[in-house]
C-alpha cells in the first residue's frame, strides 16, 4: 500500500490529467496522501508553458526532491508539460528525479511509479486521448468539474508552444463527451467547464466543424446537469449556429471565454492571430446580440515585441469600449521553440508591467461598475462552501463566474447548504466578488 502525493500545477486541462493519474493510481491500489510529507512516491504535474509557470514548476520539483532527504520519499515522478519540453535537461541538472511522464504517457503512471527500474519510460501514444472509459478522482469542490473534450492544437500563433507540447488536434467523439458529463453528474456534479486548447476547434479534425454546437445541444440534455460553459474560444470560429446554441440551450451558462491576446491590427499579425480593434467590436456586438445577457472573458498580452505606445492604446482603447466582465493580462515572455522568440524581448519588464496593470486597473472600474448594477437582482448561485478566512460567509459562484479566475459570491445571511445551487439577492457589488444572502 504504497503512498503516493500529488503535486499538480498549471491550467485546467493539466488538472484534467492529474485527475486521470490519480483515478489509475487509486485503481491499482495506492494510497493517495494530500502530505506530502507522508508520501513514499512524490508526483509533480508540471506546466511549462511561460517563463513564470515553468519557474514554479522547478520549484514544486526542488520541494519535492527535498522530501527524498528529509522525509519518507523514495521516488520522485515528474511529469507532464516541463517534460515534454526539457525531458534530457530535467533528468541532466537533476539526479534526484527517478522518472519522468510526458503528457501522452499519463496512463502509464501505476507501471511507472511501480517500476523497479530507474528511468524506466513506458512506449509512448503519440496520438494518446483520454475518454469516459479512463479512470477519474476529482479534486475540484465538489459540485463543480471540469471536462476536455480535445487534446492539442492545430492553431499556429506565434507566442505559443502548446502545438509543440501537446501535438496536433485530437477531437474526443460527441458519444464520449455526453458519456462523461452524465458520469459525472452521477458522481453529483452539477457545473462542468468544456476546456480545450481551442474548443471551438473542437470536431474540426473528425470532418464536423459543427461539432461543438451539436455538443452544446447534447448537453442540454444531459439530466441533472445544471450549467456547462465553454472556455477557450477562438473568435474566428464562432459560428451564427453556435451562438444560437448558447442562446437557446437552457443549462448552458450564458458565458464564453475567448482569449483575444490584442487589439492592434499589427501586433495581431506578429502573433499570427489577425483580426484587430473594429472586427473584435462587431463581433462581440453579435454575441451580445444573439446571447442576451452574456458574460464574456477574454486574455490579454502586453508588451508582445512590436507593440509600442500606440499599440498599447490601441488595447487599452478597446478594453474600455468593449466593457467585458472579466479579463484577464499577461506580460510577454519569449519561449524557445516558438517563432516569436526570435523577435527577443525588447520592450522593459518595467514597462510591461506598468501597461499590465493600467489595464487592470481600467477594468477593475468596468467591473465594479457592472456588479454594481447587480444588486438588488437575485441570482442563482453554486455554493462551494465555507469561506477560507471564516466560518461566518459562504461563497459561491453565479453562472457568469468561471472557478479560480472570475471572482465570487460571498453569501453572508440566509439558510445556505453547500454543494447546491441556490438563490442569492444581490446586496452589494465590489471590484471583482459580490455580497449576497440566501433568499
Amino acid at each position: 500500500m504504497t503512498k503516493v502525493g500529488f503535486i499538480s500545477l498549471g491550467c485546467p486541462k493539466n488538472l484534467v490529467d492529474s485527475e486521470v493519474m490519480l483515478g489509475h493510481l487509486r485503481l491499482k491500489g495506492y494510497t493517495l496522501t494530500p502530505d506530502p510529507r507522508e508520501a513514499e512516491v512524490l508526483v509533480v504535474n508540471t506546466c511549462g508553458f511561460i517563463e513564470s509557470a515553468k519557474k514554479e514548476s522547478i520549484e514544486a520539483i526542488l520541494r519535492a526532491a527535498a522530501c527524498k532527504q528529509d522525509g519518507t520519499c523514495r521516488k520522485l515522478v515528474v511529469a507532464g508539460c516541463m517534460v515534454e519540453r526539457y525531458r534530457e535537461e530535467l533528468l541532466a541538472d537533476m539526479p534526484e528525479i527517478d522518472a519522468c511522464l510526458g503528457t501522452r504517457d499519463i496512463e502509464h503512471i501505476a507501471e511507472v511509479v511501480g517500476a523497479a527500474d530507474r528511468l524506466f519510460e513506458p512506449e509512448r501514444d503519440p496520438a494518446y486521448l483520454y475518454d469516459e472509459h479512463s479512470p477519474r478522482l476529482l479534486t475540484t469542490p465538489k459540485a463543480s468539474a471540469y471536462l476536455k473534450i480535445s487534446e492539442g492544437c492545430d492553431h499556429a500563433c506565434a507566442f505559443c508552444v502548446i502545438p509543440a507540447i501537446r501535438g496536433p488536434q485530437r477531437s474526443r467523439s460527441i458519444p464520449s463527451v455526453l458519456a462523461e458529463a452524465r458520469q459525472l453528474v452521477d458522481q453529483g456534479v452539477l457545473e462542468i467547464n468544456l476546456v480545450g486548447q481551442d474548443t471551438t476547434d473542437y470536431g474540426r479534425d473528425l470532418g464536423d466543424p459543427d461539432a461543438l454546437e451539436k455538443l452544446v445541444r447534447g448537453l442540454g440534455r444531459v439530466q441533472g446537469l445544471r450549467w456547462f460553459r465553454i472556455h477557450y474560444a477562438y473568435p474566428n470560429r464562432l459560428t451564427a449556429g453556435l451562438l444560437r446554441a448558447l442562446a437557446e440551450t437552457h443549462n448552458c451558462a450564458k458565458y464564453l471565454d475567448m482569449p483575444l491576446q490584442h487589439a492592434d491590427p499589427g501586433v495581431l499579425r506578429a502573433m499570427a492571430r489577425g483580426g484587430g480593434r473594429a472586427g473584435f467590436m462587431r463581433l462581440l456586438d453579435q454575441v451580445r446580440r444573439t446571447v442576451p445577457g452574456i458574460f464574456i472573458r477574454s486574455n490579454f498580452i502586453v508588451g508582445f515585441p512590436p507593440e509600442d505606445e500606440a499599440a498599447f492604446g490601441q488595447l487599452r482603447d478597446f478594453v474600455a469600449e468593449a466593457r467585458f466582465e472579466h479579463v484577464g493580462v499577461f506580460t510577454y515572455s519569449p519561449e524557445e521553440g516558438t517563432p516569436a522568440f526570435a523577435l527577443g524581448d525588447p520592450v522593459p519588464a518595467r514597462t510591461k508591467s506598468s501597461r499590465r496593470r493600467r489595464i487592470m486597473e481600467l477594468q477593475q472600474k468596468i467591473c465594479r461598475e457592472r456588479n454594481r448594477g447587480l444588486e438588488g437582482q437575485v441570482l442563482e448561485v453554486l455554493v462551494e462552501g465555507a469561506h477560507e478566512e471564516t466560518d461566518l460567509v459562504y461563497r459561491g459562484r453565479h453562472w457568469g463566474q468561471a472557478p479560480e479566475v472570475d471572482g465570487q459570491v460571498l453569501i453572508v445571511g440566509g439558510e445556505v447548504r453547500p454543494h447546491t445551487i441556490q438563490p442569492v439577492r444581490i446586496t452589494k457589488g465590489h471590484a471583482y466578488d459580490l455580497v449576497g444572502e440566501v433568499v
